[in-house]
């Protein structure tokens, strides 16, 4: 298995791309580009479990997958840790309760209480011990702050043993505090500030999405690690109209 979530609490600059398409293919074409890590989408994507399965066993090997789960509750986080997910993106986890909880679905007992299963991660069971023993070292859980309670608890959810990493949520965050879209409002940048500053003093490593290069720089340049940037059917479109805006500027 990767250890994804070692490099990630090494702090070493993760370079990632979102996943939302159930074509593996798209994937697999992808993997060839040199991430270093992928953000699987299964909240607002439309992958089913079959599909994310695929998408694991096309690319799983490769390029490390971490998967947003629908919901962050213990049925999804076992079930796609269960797939061969490298890690999980808890979304809309609110308060430092719900934040131990999720930690506690990814890691198997003594540490937590993620259930024990035969599947794909555990070689179908014949690779059960080596799975066990290494997993609960290897498996990242990140939390997304994305709503103005996530910020307002933000320094007693970052001192959880556990929790690997903070990925910060600036659209749902926006619409929490009634200023759907405006990602760059004067009050939510402060609430992105504030999250930031307590996960720096922390030492807690910090993640960010935008849609692209230029969206995840100023995050980077204040020492963001867990970097997503674009989006498969994004890329893909614009690569297409790149293509097509040269064929006829030239004729």
């Amino acid at each position: 298995m990767h250890n994804l979530r070692q490099r990630l609490l090494d702090h070493e600059l993760l370079l990632g791309t979102m996943i939302t398409l159930s074509t593996p293919a798209v994937s697999e074409i992808l993997a060839d580009v040199g991430f270093d890590w992928f953000f699987v989408d299964a909240e607002h994507g439309p992958l089913e479990t079959s599909e994310l399965n695929a998408i694991l066993q096309t690319v799983g090997d490769q390029v490390p997958c971490v998967v947003r789960v629908p919901v962050a509750d213990e049925v999804w986080i076992k079930k796609v840790l269960d797939l061969g997910a490298h890690g999980i993106i808890a979304p809309q986890v609110n308060s430092t309760e719900h934040a131990a909880q999720v930690v506690s679905w990814t890691r198997y007992a003594p540490a937590g209480q993620r259930g024990v299963g035969l599947a794909r991660a555990h070689g179908y069971g014949g690779q059960f011990t080596e799975y066990v023993e290494s997993a609960n070292a290897q498996i990242a859980c990140v939390i997304q702050a994305e709503h103005i309670d996530a910020v307002q608890c933000i320094e007693e959810t970052v001192k959880l043993d556990g929790v690997d990493a903070i990925l910060l949520g600036p659209y749902d965050l926006a619409a929490s505090m009634g200023k759907m879209g405006l990602v760059n409002d004067a009050d939510v940048l402060a609430a992105i500030d504030h999250v930031t500053k307590v996960c720096q003093s922390s030492k807690m490593p910090l993640g960010y999405f935008g849609v692209d290069a230029e969206a995840v720089q100023p995050y980077m340049d204040q020492g963001y690690t867990l970097v997503v940037a674009g989006v498969d059917a994004l890329s893909l479109r614009s690569g297409a109209a790149q293509c097509l805006h040269q064929l006829r500027s030239n004729y």
